[in-house]
């Protein structure tokens, strides 16, 4: 098939120091700190409290909304209490706190031995339950994603293999190591949404993962392997469409506006693990790297333990760190508390020395260009942020402020260091405020 190209994107430093080694599995801690905001959308309203004792695959927490998530413990313990805690947004927010008791007393699953005659309506109904959410980070719960409006026809699925965030390799390992849970998961969608054919993008950096996943549905008529050429944001929803289908998503609009819906590989081992073992999302692959460890891993983690329990694992710090980010180094969030826990959408653990932070001292914007050029979404970042500093809110919404993915392209390439992500942040926050406020 033809392979395009999106326009704008950038080319940083990869820096896979862990692409070559396998996932370890981490034993969880002695306390568990499980957030009721582990997604977009409402938070989840908890069926637990305080000295309840509780089971491994127990749901702690229910969807307050339809776009909500199940919460699920990851040990077998006792409730402490229910309190805020530090999250990785960056603030404290209500969270189930559990002693575990090193017992791992498991609920019984219940699989859907049968989902390959089963009714599309059950299988979505065993994702939702488990409280599948996007792995890769947006956490955007699944089974929305999987029950589009009936106006919109999808006929494409695409299962993101992408990871072009630096130094992150958690969905790498995973493909080549467990590619049946991704291949069986993104049968289960293709069957969900009534797809005849799925597509498995991959860039070319990971020839490894293409040549297995290639080998695995040769003569399969329902998956096609696609390598994509190297360029960051190429995960990019709106990109990666763009990269296997030759469609643009309109401004404003969604996948499934273009008939597509995408998921990330790590969903699609959840999904599997929901309908085929009955099992939750309790635990995910998480990459603990950076300049700044003596000891880069990709780490089975389950949900709610420390970051700083991962970063013992890896062998702790070489050198003193000066940042600390949940995720990777383009859209990853910096932490200022290492308790902060893992969420379903935490990918990675960054920690970087001094060397690689080094600030730049803020300057004028001097019109280069630079953050035209790099912006995947045809923006012209520079021109919005003056209007969100002016407080010109309708202005940067005719601009297009919506339709910032917030990949962090502009800043890469911004020689004056100017904050330019965040702006855009601000200016896409307070437009949506407004437009909530005028309903």
């Amino acid at each position: 098939m033809s392979i395009r190209r999106f326009r704008g994107g950038v080319h940083p430093p990869e820096f896979k120091f862990s692409a070559g080694r396998p996932v370890e599995v981490l034993p969880p801690p002695g306390e568990m700190v499980l957030p009721l905001s582990m997604h977009l959308g409402a938070p989840a309203k908890p069926l637990v409290q305080g000295g309840e004792r509780v089971l491994r695959g127990q749901a702690l927490a229910e969807p307050s909304g339809f776009v909500s998530a199940y919460i699920h413990s990851p040990v077998s313990g006792v409730v402490r209490k229910i309190e805020p805690r530090d999250h990785p947004l960056g603030k404290p927010l209500p969270s189930i706190v559990i002693d575990n008791d090193g017992q791992d007393e498991t609920v019984a699953f219940t699989p859907l031995t049968d989902w390959q005659t089963a009714d599309p309506a059950q299988l979505l109904e065993a994702v939702q339950r488990a409280g599948v959410v996007g792995m890769g980070g947006a956490t955007f719960p699944t089974h929305v994603k999987l029950k589009p409006p009936a106006q919109f026809k999808i006929d494409t699925v695409i299962a993101n293999g992408v990871e072009c965030e630096p130094y992150l390799t958690a969905d790498h390992r995973l493909m080549l190591e467990e590619p049946e849970r991704i291949l069986t998961g993104l049968r289960i969608v293709l069957r969900i949404l009534g797809v005849r054919k799925g597509r498995i993008g991959i860039e070319r950096n990971k020839p490894d993962a293409i040549a297995l996943l290639r080998q695995k549905t040769a003569g399969a008529d329902d998956i096609e392997v696609v390598d994509l050429h190297v360029r960051y944001p190429q995960g990019a929803e709106k990109q990666l469409i763009f990269a296997c289908t030759g469609r643009q998503v309109p401004t404003g609009g969604l996948p499934m506006n273009v008939g597509a819906v995408v998921q990330n590989v790590g969903t699609l081992a959840a999904i599997h693990d929901a309908v085929v073992l009955g099992q939750p999302v309790m635990e995910r692959i998480v990459t603990v790297t950076g300049q700044a460890i003596k000891e880069p891993k990709n780490l089975r983690v389950r949900c709610g333990t420390p970051i700083h329990w991962l970063i013992e694992a890896a062998g702790g710090a070489i050198e003193p760190f000066a940042k600390v980010i949940s995720g990777g180094p383009m859209m990853g969030l910096a932490q200022y508390n290492l308790n902060t826990p893992v969420i379903k959408g935490s990918s990675g653990v960054l920690c970087l020395p001094a060397a690689m932070v080094q600030a730049i001292d803020l300057r004028p914007c001097i019109r280069c260009g630079a953050c035209i050029r790099g912006c995947p979404a045809g923006l012209a970042p520079t021109d919005l942020v003056h209007q969100v500093q002016a407080n010109n809110f309708p202005e940067a919404e005719s601009l297009g402020v919506l339709d910032c993915i917030e990949c962090g392209s502009c800043a890469f390439g911004c020689p004056s260091g100017i904050p330019l992500v965040q702006w855009l942040r601000l200016g896409k926050a307070e437009v949506m405020a407004r437009r909530k406020k005028s309903q």
